[in-house]
């Protein structure tokens, strides 16, 4: 259960609109240090203040759409939610240094939309369908 006092000290903190966003996405009000943004446009919070955050729920991602899903997360984003890795990515000297130029951009899984991948079957098919063969009837 959240207290009255950290829901109010969250909206002073982080103004009326982005609480009433936060309330209606998350359904919780959380203020905390802004740690970087990715390539989806998603932005990465953490709040380290022990007696305002249930502990291992002090890092947390603010999804860009509303329809967001978890494949949205990049890996180097998702080790530092899940306390993998201390420093995030951009502060992190080596997963800077990590991703290679060369590298394809994150993409999502497109699992369920139109944008999944739908192979093709280029094998004949194990059983066929009876269609019967009919002559044209003369007329008398």
């Amino acid at each position: 259960m959240v207290s009255l006092w950290r829901t109010l000290r969250n909206m002073r903190r982080t103004g009326l609109r982005e609480w009433w966003r936060q309330l209606q996405y998350i359904g919780d009000a959380k203020s905390g240090r802004f740690v970087g943004r990715d390539q989806f446009g998603n932005r990465y919070f953490e709040n380290l203040n022990a007696e305002e955050e249930v502990p291992g729920r002090h890092r947390w991602v603010d999804y860009s759409q509303h329809e967001y899903n978890a494949t949205q997360v990049p890996a180097e984003w998702h080790s530092w939610l899940s306390h993998i890795r201390k420093d995030p990515p951009t502060e992190d000297a080596v997963m800077q240094n990590l991703s290679p130029p060369w590298k394809a951009p994150w993409t999502e899984n497109l699992t369920g939309t139109r944008g999944a991948y739908r192979p093709y079957n280029t094998v004949a098919p194990k059983i066929l369908t009876w269609e019967p063969k009919s002559a044209q009837r003369e007329a008398p």
